[in-house]
């Protein structure tokens, strides 16, 4: 990963949040932006671990500051996992990604959620999320699922089999009810063209 990549992403996540990508923004989210913080420092490990030159000054600091804010706010979201620009997490507590997962462009995530493996069986392995999927409190995607782009997961669904675009799944086990997306849900993603124009630091 580039830093231009890394800073990309940084701001891209704080846009969401803020509609923002200013430099005193992203330092008040730094210090005060509760899930942002283990966004951020999320994405900067993932960053310095690639850098000799970081990876034995800067890295051990970071790792410290992303286990700190892992107890403290209840999120387990490894900094190995592959996860696209524009992550967004709504409130934060008891959600864990298994670091093999791959997760698209401007995902929500919400309270309560488990995105994890299956050790056995024919959806042996670990999910793939699309681009734009909104994922409500408490749902559940487990094994080697494919989630499609502009998915909508209801509160405490339970995903164990393959998920069409724009589709709206809910209930346990998961099923889908329309075909109206994650339309209303997904929302500050325009932050290509702001940071594009220099909005950023």
């Amino acid at each position: 990963m580039t830093f231009a990549e890394y800073k990309f992403l940084i701001l891209s996540d704080l846009y969401r949040i803020t509609r923002q990508t200013k430099t005193l923004s992203l330092i008040q989210n730094i210090l005060w932006g509760e899930a942002y913080k283990y966004i951020f420092w999320m994405r900067t490990c993932r960053f310095m671990r690639g850098k000799k030159w970081l990876k034995y000054t800067i890295y051990p600091f970071a790792i410290f500051m992303l286990q700190h804010y892992q107890y403290k706010f209840g999120i387990g979201i490894s900094f190995l996992t592959e996860i696209g620009s524009g992550f967004y997490i709504g409130h934060f507590g008891g959600i864990f990604i298994y670091p093999d997962c791959k997760i698209g462009k401007n995902c929500n995530i919400s309270q309560g959620v488990t995105i994890g493996n299956a050790n056995r069986g024919k959806n042996k392995g670990y999910p793939t999320i699309g681009d734009n999927v909104y994922i409500a409190p408490g749902a559940k995607i487990i094994g080697a699922v494919q989630v499609g782009n502009y998915v909508a997961i209801g509160a405490n669904c339970v995903v164990t089999k393959d998920v069409p675009d724009h589709a709206v799944i809910v209930g346990i086990p998961g099923k889908v009810i329309s075909l109206k997306g994650s339309n209303g849900y997904i929302n500050n993603i325009d932050y290509q063209d702001k940071i594009g124009q220099g909005e950023e630091i």
